[in-house]
């Protein structure tokens, strides 16, 4: 019975399963530009990299080289968890940070006084003063990513976030939003 007993223990490990996740190597890396942007006359270049098989943290520069955009510049670090049957890949969910630098506009009612000092007949001139202001916001934001076997990727996404700072000056500029049609390659 000992013998049966002692066969039974040392064969045991033979059947014993193991704790440990199977895990796949993947590329971690990936560079992507925001291809929307560029069309509307600023760019958005992102790095990216991916933690495990579901998230992924990274940070993007906003620049404007045209002025059909009120944001001049923003630094944005963010953290994605991704809910994809491939690694970091399909639809997803992130929380970011945003350091962004706009120009705000301030527009001053006057009353209009002719010279000769005649009647003004109530017309009002009106002046705009420009602000730069520098600003941090966070937010959250959702979006889907797909990946080629060759390592080329599309994404959309969008999110929003609040200004923390400055944005009781005026509330046109409290709310940043993020977003765009983004292709890519993962290295």
């Amino acid at each position: 019975m000992k013998k049966l007993f002692v066969l039974m223990c040392l064969s045991s490990f033979l059947f014993g399963f193991s704790q440990e996740k199977e895990t796949t190597d993947f590329k971690r890396n990936e560079l992507k530009g925001n291809a929307l942007f560029l069309v509307l006359g600023a760019g958005e270049f992102t790095y990216e990299r991916l933690l495990n098989e579901e998230s992924g943290v990274g940070v993007s520069l906003f620049f404007n080289y045209d002025d059909q955009f009120d944001t001049k510049f923003s630094l944005t670090p963010y953290y994605r968890f991704y809910f994809g049957k491939k690694p970091t890949a399909g639809f997803f969910v992130e929380g970011f940070g945003m350091l962004n630098s706009y120009t705000q506009k301030t527009y001053t009612n006057t009353p209009y006084v002719p010279v000769n000092g005649g009647n003004s007949l109530g017309l009002l001139t009106t002046t705009e003063t420009k602000d730069n202001i520098t600003d941090f916001a966070l937010g959250f934001g959702l979006g889907a990513k797909w990946i080629t076997k060759k390592g080329f990727l599309f994404e959309i996404n969008s999110g929003i976030g609040r200004n923390l700072f400055n944005g009781n000056n005026n509330d046109d500029y409290e709310i940043v939003g993020r977003g765009g049609f983004t292709v890519g390659y993962r290295f």
